[in-house]
């Protein structure tokens, strides 16, 4: 199946199918956390695409309005719980490699003591990176998407609802969902969170944002990460704003590294936030 998503007009649009990972699955992801035409068949059916392309077109939208009917309602039930616990969820988002289980990691060392943190570890394979989140007093639950859920290249609401009893919820104050890592897919998917952060790296090029902008359009907050190799690279961090800007005009941005603790403390102080105000 060909990607879709939301555009900033609310709708959903079907893209082909152009994909880092070579294979296609149905996406849904609603950015402004409403349901769009419920209850009018029509216009349901306009927001999962044109699929006329397809032999099956007719079969395909039913298909991919029942993926995003569940997992709306899924979100909204995680939505209810987190709600009820009065813990803030971040979704932590980032391209492979861009450091985002470092940046992670020492993040939670920091703020040993003065949060009671819960971790989401979401990846295809292997406990790695749940390995690594280890020792630092948070709670970690890990999600393979591989093991029951198809090896999806991101984690959606149901995923992060099957990690929930692994959890105190009523325990924590911060939740941080470490998404798969993956420039396109998890844009797509709410899980029921308040904000969410994206981790870009320096190592990745200027053109990000112009090549992936569903991705930095979902972003609350963007960190660019490595900092501590600008002098290193031949890389335009000026371009990169720009181009940011063009695709998200005026979206926060931290300029970090894990590795020399620039910007840490400003980042820290963001998740020490408290929950968003609904609205």
């Amino acid at each position: 199946m060909g990607r879709f998503h939301v555009h900033a007009d609310g709708v959903r649009h079907e893209h082909p199918h152009d994909h880092e990972h070579g294979h296609g699955h149905g996406h849904g992801h609603d950015h402004d956390g409403h349901d769009h035409g419920e209850g009018d068949p029509a216009q349901r059916d306009a927001q999962v695409g044109d699929h006329s392309g397809y032999e099956t077109g007719a079969e395909r939208v039913e298909v991919l309005t029942a993926i995003l009917d569940e997992n709306e309602r899924v979100a909204r039930a995680n939505r209810a719980d987190f709600t009820a616990a009065e813990v803030r969820v971040v979704n932590l988002m980032s391209a492979p490699g861009a450091g985002k289980t470092t940046l992670l990691a020492e993040t939670l060392r920091r703020l040993a003591g003065q949060l009671r943190i819960g971790v989401i570890e979401g990846d295809i394979e292997t406990s790695i990176d749940a390995d690594r989140l280890a020792g630092f007093g948070a709670e970690i639950a890990l999600v393979n998407t591989g093991n029951g859920f198809g090896g999806e290249c991101h984690l959606d609401a149901p995923m992060v609802r099957s990690a929930l009893d692994r959890l105190h919820l009523a325990d924590l104050d911060l939740l941080v969902i470490e998404n798969v890592g993956n420039l396109v897919c998890p844009a797509e998917f709410e899980v029921g969170e308040d904000q969410r952060a994206m981790i870009y790296s320096i190592t990745e090029g200027e053109e990000k944002p112009l090549k992936y902008p569903v991705m930095f359009r979902s972003a609350d907050l963007v960190l660019i990460n490595k900092i501590d190799l600008l002098p290193f690279l031949d890389f335009d961090l000026t371009l990169f704003r720009r181009n940011l800007d063009a695709v998200h005009p005026g979206v926060p941005v931290l300029e970090v590294s894990a590795r020399t603790g620039e910007g840490l403390d400003d980042w820290c102080a963001w998740l020490r936030q408290p929950v968003p105000a609904a609205g």
